[in-house]
């Protein structure tokens, strides 16, 4: 993992202007490690909610695995760790 010292002192403001904040850098960094840009910004959220160390082990699992769907392998192992845990929207009884 970078430190918050090298992602700065590579950080442009002209070029990455959309990019400010040090989580937004890991979940780019994330999609682009799982070869799923499209979702860029679910792993922008993962990466500011969750913590970083949770983040880390599931990312090191699919590094190691030879998986053809990282991105759900990555999601898979998040479920497992019970990463979601109290995230669930409960539902209104009305009876």
């Amino acid at each position: 993992m970078k430190s918050l010292k090298s992602i700065l002192k590579g950080f442009d403001p002209t070029k990455n202007k959309y990019i400010s904040r040090e989580f937004q850098s890991y979940g780019i960094y994330l999609a682009e490690t799982l070869g799923d840009w499209r979702k860029k910004s679910l792993y922008i959220k993962l990466a500011k909610t969750l913590p970083r160390a949770v983040l880390e082990k599931a990312l090191s699992f699919v590094k190691d695995s030879n998986a053809d769907n990282k991105a759900a392998l990555f999601m898979w192992k998040l479920k497992q760790m019970g990463a979601f845990k109290g995230k669930k929207a409960s539902k209104d009884k009305t009876t």
